[in-house]
């Protein structure tokens, strides 16, 4: 619950990526501290089952369908949220691309890839930085991943758009920190869900193993030997927005698979 002495109380946050995962758990950890959640997004009715969930908990909340890589579908979302003081901007929204070598992935695949996860966390801070450079203000986090700093077989789309992240919030936080706005970027390791579920049964069907086996197999790069779960990251999100002299910073919150 908020409390007199976090920084979070009676601010407002966009949360790209807010329908589901790990970007309904980042949009309920601010929820849980006083903040105004915006929430936006391809679906709408994820969006709404998010907004549902945290209205039913008695938090204020705001869903907004866009779709981050189009230059015009971000326009209206900054026009449609002018009356909202948007301080704190969580770029979540990516998806994973393909499974495949290099070789296999088409350029379209490619492009489809760093479309949403560099070109649309590059709209958004477009779009959303102006207002807090005028009032000197203001935070962004980008969610990266590990899979930007340590070898991922089979995914090289995804892996070079986290390290393109990670390249952009550095650039980024030299740019606008002069100008009173923090930036960093978070980088979860693997967490607990679908999409990891989908990767080991590939992985299993891949190297001609039980899924159990691709499981233990993957968990055995990770020091503390398991995933994350979805609900860490959104405490992690929470504990870097509480911490002002965080700023140009990656944190990696990987159960110390990148110590590997």
């Amino acid at each position: 619950m908020a409390d007199a002495l976090n920084l979070l109380t009676g601010r407002t946050a966009l949360v790209s990526g807010g329908g589901n995962g790990l970007g309904r758990s980042i949009a309920a950890s601010l929820a849980g501290e006083g903040v105004r959640v915006v929430v936006c997004g391809r679906t709408a009715t994820t969006l709404t089952e998010t907004a549902d969930i945290l209205r039913d908990a008695g938090h204020e909340v705001r869903a907004a369908v866009v779709d981050v890589a189009d230059p015009a579908s971000v326009e209206r979302l900054r026009a449609e949220l002018e009356d909202e003081t948007i301080s704190i901007l969580v770029n979540n929204a990516g998806v994973a691309g393909p499974v495949a070598s290099l070789v296999d992935v088409s350029p379209q695949e490619w492009d489809d890839v760093f479309a949403v996860n560099v070109r649309g966390m590059y709209l958004m801070c477009r779009a959303f930085l102006p207002p807090m450079i005028e009032r000197s203000t203001g935070d962004v986090i980008n969610v990266a991943s590990v899979s930007g700093k340590r070898p991922l077989a089979r995914r090289t789309p995804y892996c070079a758009s986290k390290m393109a992240v990670i390249g952009l919030t550095t650039t980024l936080a030299a740019e606008v920190g002069p100008l009173g706005i923090t930036v960093n970027s978070l980088s979860p390791g693997p967490v607990r869900g679908p999409r990891m579920d989908r990767n080991f049964r590939l992985e299993a069907q891949r190297l001609g193993v039980t899924v159990e086996e691709a499981t233990d197999a993957f968990l055995s790069r990770s020091l503390l030997g398991r995933l994350l779960q979805e609900d860490e990251v959104g405490q992690a999100v929470v504990a870097m927005l509480n911490m002002p002299g965080l700023h140009a910073a990656d944190i990696d919150l990987s159960a110390g698979m990148v110590a590997r």
